[in-house]
């Protein structure tokens, strides 16, 4: 299994595709939940068509021998506007952290380390982008705890901690019932 990890600029396609926004009328996601809920149904393709079209893009894109196969939303925190207003998830400080703040994994690929694949993938798009900070939201599982498909969108601590993340603070937020932390990695020196 051969994974490439690419930033979705110029990747409109793969992003549908992976994001499987195939429903009657179009409704679905679209990664829009933390971007710019206010933009409507209708809209919301052209909003992602539009965002992949331009630099940095709205994340990244996870290949497995030539096929989209996942996607994590990776972008400045300041792009999202959820979280700019958050009353759940704090700034821990004023610079522009990059923020990922969501995975998807077609059904067809899970439980192969994708997620891992797409982590390393935003962190390393985020540096080239010249991030100085990136940080994550991801829940708090204990021990072999399952992680429900909704829940787990956000990815786990022990994911984050794997890919050298620490946690930098705690939230008021939950996904499926469980607690959120802030896991940040720098970027600038030794990070």
């Amino acid at each position: 299994m051969t994974v490439e990890v690419l930033p979705a600029v110029g990747r409109y396609d793969s992003f549908y595709e992976v994001v499987g926004v195939k429903k009657p009328g179009g409704s679905g996601c679209w990664c829009m939940a933390y971007r710019d809920s206010r933009v409507p149904n209708e809209e919301r393709a052209q909003y992602m068509r539009d965002e992949c079209a331009q630099e940095p893009g709205p994340g990244v894109l996870a290949y497995v021998d030539g096929e989209a196969a996942g996607w994590c939303s990776v972008a400045p925190r300041s792009s999202y506007r959820r979280l700019m207003r958050s009353r759940t998830i704090p700034f821990v400080d004023d610079r522009d952290a990059w923020s990922i703040v969501c995975f998807v994994v077609r059904p067809a690929f899970r439980r192969r380390g994708l997620m891992h694949e797409l982590l390393e993938g935003a962190v390393a798009h985020a540096r080239s982008c010249g991030a100085e900070v990136v940080e994550g939201y991801p829940i708090a599982v204990e021990g072999g705890d399952r992680v429900d498909l909704i829940s787990g969108y956000v990815g786990t601590r022990r994911l984050f901690e794997a890919a050298g993340f620490s946690q930098a603070g705690e939230t008021t937020g939950h996904s499926g019932g469980r607690p959120r932390v802030i896991m940040r990695r720098e970027l600038r020196g030794l990070g």
